[in-house]
């Protein structure tokens, strides 16, 4: 029922540099270039991949206690806690464990189907879920999310090196929020890369796969409106 030939985990041990939005605008790329996506969202506590797509709907099961993962307009499979929850804002306070079973068992008991590329959203931070993704999960190789600050580099640096203990090739780096452009003037304004978490990527076997700016489209679609200027139509 289930066929999932790559799992890139999206990582970076730091909160709030973006891990979602990379998510989600790689899955849809990759769905436009024609290979099929899918999202397993596996920040339990902190789920924003249905909001990022505007997904409403809950998931479906079956009678044999099988989730359906939703599907987003462009055709991307999803699968997060806040799709099996009544209030999207509503808190799930649960200890690891637990937190853990919960991203197994989106692995094991959600019916995905045929899927060439899965992103894997990963919470922050080098504990128990992201051990338990890579290793109860095929993680064929992660992509790094950071951003411009020489505080964040020092924390994303710590789950660089997680993945090389666990044997999990780095792909490369995205930097986030790198630069943002006035829409007054079009003047760049950017930040200063600290030095650092881009070469241990590459002595990772990773590559700086590019930049993200700061733009209204992304604010608005992080907000779960939609966008018709939106590069990349979730």
């Amino acid at each position: 029922m289930s066929r999932v030939n790559r799992v890139i985990g999206v990582v970076s041990g730091k909160g709030g540099v973006g891990k979602s939005l990379v998510t989600s605008l790689l899955a849809c790329a990759v769905q436009q270039a024609g290979k099929q996506t899918a999202i397993l969202d596996a920040d339990i506590t902190g789920p924003s991949i249905p909001r990022m797509f505007g997904a409403q709907e809950p998931a479906l099961g079956n009678d044999e206690g099988l989730l359906f993962p939703a599907q987003s307009q462009s055709g991307v499979r999803l699968m997060s806690i806040n799709l099996l929850l009544d209030e999207d804002t509503a808190p799930v306070i649960w200890r690891g464990p637990v937190i853990a079973g919960v991203v197994k068992q989106f692995w094991t008991d959600v019916i995905w189907g045929e899927v060439d590329y899965m992103f894997v959203d990963m919470p922050p931070g080098t504990g128990d879920v992201p051990l338990t993704v890579f290793q109860s999960l095929p993680v064929d190789a992660i992509v790094v999310v950071t951003t411009p600050q020489s505080l964040v580099s020092m924390i994303v640096e710590k789950a660089v090196n997680m993945a090389s203990m666990m044997q999990v090739p780095v792909l490369g780096v995205v930097e986030n929020m790198s630069y943002a452009k006035c829409v007054h003037c079009g003047r760049l304004r950017q930040g200063k890369r600290p030095p650092g978490i881009h070469e241990g990527a590459s002595a990772g076997c990773g590559c700086d796969l590019g930049t993200v700016n700061q733009t209204i489209h992304i604010v608005k679609k992080g907000m779960g409106k939609p966008n018709p200027a939106f590069p990349f139509p979730f």
